[in-house]
């Protein structure tokens, strides 16, 4: 009796298929990446659940590494960040009644701190905790414009703005609206 051939290499046959896979996907990346259209102009519109994919996992690190604010509210706290806003925020986020032009340009677009939403009664992140926005102002958000300030600006003052940025909805000493809107 004749010896019996299978069809196939078995699990080498398999494995190349695989092999064979994952290079022709590396390859077809590549070719996307080398000469597709890639949305890397912040005109161009998002990848399809891009801003899930961030959102996602911002949101859960920011949970786990909330802190609480180390000092009150007082009108020196409000001076000390309207100070800093000055000089490090409002060049992208606009001051009250004056907004920045080219921040709705970028992408995601700079939102504009001092400005009511659209619905309900909040004033650009006055709903965040303020140990929310701390995090956002000391580490930053990766794949937007915002920078991390940890190396810039003391502990103190970056609870200073976030203190202040947090009751951006209500009324301000008027020495605090005049650094503010210093033209």
């Amino acid at each position: 009796m004749g010896t019996s051939r299978g069809s196939g290499g078995g699990f080498g046959g398999i494995f190349l298929g695989f092999l064979l896979g994952i290079v022709m996907l590396a390859a077809g990346i590549w070719v996307y990446l080398r000469w597709g259209a890639v949305p890397v102009a912040t005109a161009d519109k998002p990848f399809p659940y891009e801003k899930a994919i961030v959102k996602i996992p911002l949101s859960a690190r920011i949970d786990r590494q909330l802190k609480s604010p180390p000092f009150g509210t007082s009108e020196d706290v409000y001076e000390g960040g309207a100070t800093v806003y000055r000089m490090q925020c409002a060049s992208c986020h606009g001051t009250p009644g004056h907004n920045i032009p080219f921040a709705k340009y970028m992408y995601p677009t700079a939102p504009q701190l001092w400005k009511k939403h659209a619905t309900g009664g909040v004033v650009g992140v006055s709903d965040d905790d303020a140990g929310e926005t701390y995090w956002k102002v000391a580490n930053g958000i990766r794949l937007t414009g915002m920078p991390a300030f940890d190396h810039v600006l003391s502990d103190t003052e970056m609870w200073q703005v976030s203190l202040l940025l947090k009751n951006a909805d209500q009324q301000l000493p008027d020495p605090v609206m005049k650094i503010l809107t210093i033209p």
